[in-house]
């Protein structure tokens, strides 16, 4: 099966399981959380149904992600995942909001009410044990195939086994304490606000990456380098380059640059040097597309072409012009040699066939 086809099937089954699992845990949250009246499970229960729309924004995004270019987008469908990291971001922030305002207003309006801990503490427990597994899941798929709606929606999964872990704690406590008569509603609407900051904080998270993408942000820093060396382990081949430019398109990399090589330096011996550039530079990431335009130097003291290049094409090297000027200067002074040397032999021709032509 082609990779391509393999990332296609693996990410829109990864997609799919995120879809399933939430979908359970949405609607098994919300009958805890209405049976014990807890608003932290409630609130959890709002998190997993968000959690459920990212799933599904990233089920349908993979899919557009994977087909390949056409006419109308010919540099792919790869920003579907970045538009879909934007919109579960805004998601995000959204229930976070919510589960602010529903936790706050209890407190205010002074709503602590008794609760049956024993269905939240429970549903919270599995809650985490499913989430981490599939999460894990999530995150060695979208790393395999560079995914960032995966990502995304790995990360909104971690966030809710802490979030679930928090509840559990917090409701284990709070159960705990009431056994020995100690009034502990309070840390229901406690665990609540904390939920939603956590789940704020992951939504800026996701928000940057997104747009970062959108707006054609460059590569990391990590990657320029990785570069930077490739181009630079090929230095004695060309003279410069400049005008490098990187930028993601979800699981794609494209990057472009200008390369100053040898004035000297045939059509055809700049194509096949750039064409191994580019593919070494592509060989750093999993899927890259690199561009590179050859320009010849025109600037005083630009490398020229060494003899050794001049014969033998395929170790063509540009070496600066003091450096070839030695060479430069022997090249006339061993032509000059066989015509200094051929010099008395033409002088000599002449008188020996005078000789012989005396009596």
């Amino acid at each position: 099966m082609p990779g391509h086809s393999i990332r296609a099937v693996e990410t829109r089954r990864a997609a799919l399981l995120s879809v399933v699992s939430n979908s359970l845990l949405t609607a098994t949250k919300l009958v805890a959380g209405f049976a014990s009246g807890s608003i932290s499970v409630l609130s959890e229960a709002l998190h997993s149904g968000n959690d459920l729309i990212a799933a599904l924004l990233a089920f349908f995004s993979v899919r557009k992600a994977n087909e390949p270019a056409d006419e109308e987008h010919v540099y792919g469908h790869g920003k579907f995942e970045a538009l879909s990291g934007a919109i579960e971001a805004a998601l995000i922030v959204v229930a976070a909001l919510g589960i602010l305002y529903a936790a706050l207003r209890t407190v205010f309006l002074g709503r602590l009410q008794q609760l049956d801990h024993g269905p939240a503490v429970g549903v919270m427990g599995l809650s985490m044990v499913v989430n981490i597994l599939v999460s894990a899941h999530l995150y060695r798929v979208a790393r395999r195939h560079d995914s960032m709606a995966l990502q995304a929606d790995a990360a909104h999964l971690s966030a809710d086994v802490w979030c679930s872990a928090a509840v559990f704690a917090g409701l284990a406590i709070a159960w705990g304490l009431e056994h020995f008569g100690i009034e502990a509603h309070w840390i229901d609407p406690l665990l609540a606000v904390s939920v939603a900051v956590i789940v704020m904080g992951q939504g800026t998270h996701i928000a940057r990456d997104a747009v970062n993408q959108l707006l054609d942000h460059a590569l990391p820093e990590e990657e320029i380098q990785r570069i930077v060396a490739t181009i630079k382990d090929h230095h004695s081949l060309y003279v410069s380059f400049h005008k490098l430019r990187s930028r993601r398109s979800g699981h794609e990399r494209h990057i472009d640059l200008h390369l100053v090589v040898c004035a000297e330096m045939t059509v055809a011996e700049a194509h096949a040097l750039t064409d191994h550039l580019e593919q070494e530079i592509a060989g750093l990431f999993p899927r890259a597309h690199v561009m590179i335009h050859a320009e010849p130097c025109d600037e005083p003291g630009c490398p020229v072409r060494t003899p050794i290049g001049a014969a033998n094409r395929r170790d063509a090297r540009c070496v600066r012009a003091e450096q070839a000027a030695p060479e430069a200067r022997a090249a006339p002074e061993a032509r000059a040699a066989p015509e200094a040397q051929a010099a008395p032999e033409a002088q000599a021709a002449p008188e020996a066939q005078a000789a012989h032509r005396e009596p």
